[in-house]
């Protein structure tokens, strides 16, 4: 049998390391994109996005 209980637990505990792993990369990249907007702001540089895509209308 393939899908004995324990190899099923060890390919969960590996997709959820996976997850982890992933979530934690995202939130590394979003922790240096904010502190490079607040140094860009205390420079008196402009942030280089211009707002949020879903909000412009070129209608």
């Amino acid at each position: 049998m393939a899908d004995t209980p324990n190899s099923r637990g060890s390919k969960a505990d590996k997709a959820a390391e996976e997850r982890r792993a992933r979530a934690a990369k995202t939130l590394r990249e979003n922790l240096m994109r904010r502190k490079q907007q607040t140094r860009a702001r205390r420079h008196g540089e402009a942030d280089k996005s211009d707002g949020l895509p879903a909000a412009k209308s070129d209608k």
